[in-house]
């Protein structure tokens, strides 16, 4: 978790303090995630002690809001940790292009986020671990975190983004908690959910007595205990492991029927070669609950990769079948202040297994993950997801039909970029640009192939839409846009200051026509419970597996791109299948109750007469999808 070693004492940061807007540097260069890196995940804000969560075909990475804080001249001190009182949330279907999804206002005790904040008796919110877990058909998601080091708090969502609640006023686990006498720094949660449905928590750390050598070789503070079938309860008493040279960072993951539970191994005195100070152990066990045998370590310090130090916090996960490690490094803040000052940011590498189940030693680098899947240009694309970028911020968004807890792109200065890693545009190319913006002053948007000056292909003018937060979609032509390319939007302007604020984009395949739209309530209904509504508009309610809406369309041609407009009937995703001919071609997805269109490119298909359905066939009991009409366009 979060400290600062000195002498190898840690001093908590206990009280909130007030934070400044975020420091900005020099814009037009990328700051420490290079085009054609994948570490640093995002270098456009910080984040510290990231956890993992795979969920719906997207990795979910879960921080402790790490921010500049700042002395009475202004000048930027070391940190303190007093801005951990949020969580800052990113998710990414590729690993290399992340969605900011902003922050988590955990903390609310004495008008913490301003007023804002969830758990009001909180003060804190450091080191992450969230879980999902189906309960009474429904998947339900369940935030860990530490308030400072004092205790475990737990918030509860629908969805992996929020909104989120507080479900027990307080403390999930204290000092009072059975079993826990003897944890000096209750903190750094880690959760578990086994193939039975049962969730375990981990957690603890610190050393009793830095002076005594038998203390630093076993401090016994790591704890595990059961978690009730609500996973907001816990079912009898913490179970101590045995974590030799135990510092912090508890970790757990399971593979191939072993429980991995791995820690971040202290710095005092003098350690066997086998126990090096800084890095990630491991212990290895039959059972979720112990007793773990220790292995070895295979996270070296950050120091050792990228030549700046601290503290050292991890995560592993698998997500399509392979292994990853999340862990933060201060490679953001080295760059822009120097030295890091222990201000952190996520890091993912491959974490590799022996055929005896032991753990390579993983090699952290800012190369990273290569990308794992293309981007599709052709559906709304959230301009807060970025692969790369030079001199932008994010804020939170007033526009309208976006994801919960929408944001923007906004500080954009002449010269400014953000871009993303492998656009697929197909053979036929892309014909047309829009881009929902919001300006009281105005300007360009370069769209350029491979690098920010690499060729045009098209060029939105943005003028004033009446304000920062006035939304208004804009759209222009482009030309030789085709293939798979990295894209990057370079900001251009002769005004000072902020030119424009960035809501989403999205291109049209060439070859589009105008569309043919066919309103959802003049199809026919199918299922149990499918019917008519009037409200978010009027349209079709599917409320239910098999609930559909379906006609029949001839088609001349077999390549067609399909548009839904949509919602989902809570913050949840809803989705629904696209049938062609009995054939399922692709899924929407609405997160959220405001209307937006989704847009599947390029389906191919049978020609003649065709019956075309809206189905539901993944309904979990916590969402309806609402359809308002169907609209497809000819790729000849």
């Amino acid at each position: 978790m979060v400290k600062k070693v000195s002498a190898f004492l840690l001093i908590f940061a206990l009280v909130l303090s007030g934070f400044s807007m975020s420091d900005v540097f020099a814009a037009n260069n990328a700051t420490a995630k290079l085009p054609g890196n994948s570490n640093p995940l995002m270098d456009h804000k910080l984040g510290a002690d990231p956890f993992a969560l795979v969920y719906n075909g997207r990795v979910y990475i879960y921080m402790s809001s790490d921010e500049y804080v700042h002395n009475a001249d202004g000048s930027i001190k070391d940190n303190d940790f007093s801005a951990l009182n949020r969580i800052n949330v990113i998710s990414s279907a590729d690993m290399v292009n992340w969605t900011d999804h902003g922050s988590i206002p955990v903390a609310g005790y004495n008008n913490a986020n301003q007023g804002a904040g969830i758990a009001k008796w909180a003060s804190l919110s450091w080191a992450p671990s969230v879980a999902r877990k189906s309960i009474g058909g429904k998947d339900k998601f369940f935030l860990y975190f530490a308030n400072g080091a004092s205790g475990i708090g737990v918030l509860t969502s629908d969805s992996p983004v929020g909104p989120w609640s507080d479900p027990l006023g307080k403390a999930l686990v204290t000092t009072g908690t059975p079993g826990m006498s003897g944890v000096t720094w209750l903190f750094d949660p880690a959760v578990l959910v086994d193939d039975d449905g049962t969730g375990y928590l981990y957690m603890g750390g610190g050393i009793p007595n830095t002076s005594d050598p038998a203390s630093i070789a076993n401090p016994k503070t790591a704890r595990v205990i059961k978690l009730g079938a609500n996973m907001t309860s816990v079912d009898g008493s913490a179970v101590m492991i045995d974590a030799p040279y135990m510092f912090e960072d508890s970790g757990i993951h399971k593979d191939n029927g072993k429980y991995y539970y791995s820690y971040c191994i202290n710095f005092s005195g003098t350690h066997p070669a086998a126990y090096p100070a800084g890095e990630i152990g491991y212990m290895v066990s039959s059972s979720p609950m112990g007793p773990f045998t220790y292995k070895g370590h295979f996270l070296k310090n950050p120091y050792t990769f990228f030549g700046v130090g601290g503290n050292n916090h991890h995560a592993v996960f698998t997500f399509n079948n392979q292994s990853y490690i999340v862990y933060h490094a201060s490679t953001v803040s080295k760059v822009q202040l120097g030295d890091g000052k222990g201000y952190r940011s996520p890091h993912i590498n491959k974490l590799v297994y022996n055929s005896d189940g032991t753990i390579q030693e993983v090699q952290g680098d800012m190369a990273g993950i290569p990308q794992i899947a293309n981007l599709n240009p052709y559906t709304r694309v959230e301009a807060e997801t970025i692969g790369w970028n030079a001199g932008i911020a994010t804020e939170a968004s007033q526009a309208a039909g976006g994801p919960f807890n929408n944001r923007d792109v906004t500080n954009i200065n002449n010269g400014d970029w953000v871009a993303v890693g492998n656009v697929d545009f197909g053979s036929g190319g892309a014909q047309t640009f829009k881009a929902n913006v919001a300006s009281a002053t105005g300007g360009n948007i370069e769209i350029r192939l491979d690098s920010a000056t690499g060729p045009l292909v098209g060029t939105l003018a943005v003028g004033s839409t009446g304000g920062t937060q006035s939304w208004k979609e804009l759209e222009t032509t482009v030309s030789g846009a085709t293939g798979v390319h990295r894209v990057f939007f370079v900001f251009t302007g002769s005004g000072s200051g902020n030119l424009f604020n960035l809501d989403y984009w999205q291109f049209t395949a060439s070859g589009a026509t105008a569309g043919t739209r066919v309103e959802a309530e003049s199809m026919t209904l199918g299922g149990t419970y499918a019917g008519k509504i009037s409200s978010p508009f009027s349209g079709v309610a599917l409320y239910a597996n098999q609930d559909s809406a379906a006609y029949s369309q001839y088609f001349a041609y077999p390549n067609h791109n399909f548009s839904l407009r949509g919602a989902s009937s809570n913050s949840g995703t809803a989705r629904v299948d696209l049938k062609i001919g009995g054939t399922t071609v692709g899924s929407f997805y609405f997160t959220g109750t405001t209307p937006t269109v989704q847009t599947l490119p390029n389906v191919v298909h049978g020609t003649g007469n065709q019956e075309l359905s809206l189905t539901v066939t993944t309904d979990n009991g916590t969402w309806d999808a609402y359809v308002d009409y169907l609209e497809f366009t000819t790729n000849y």
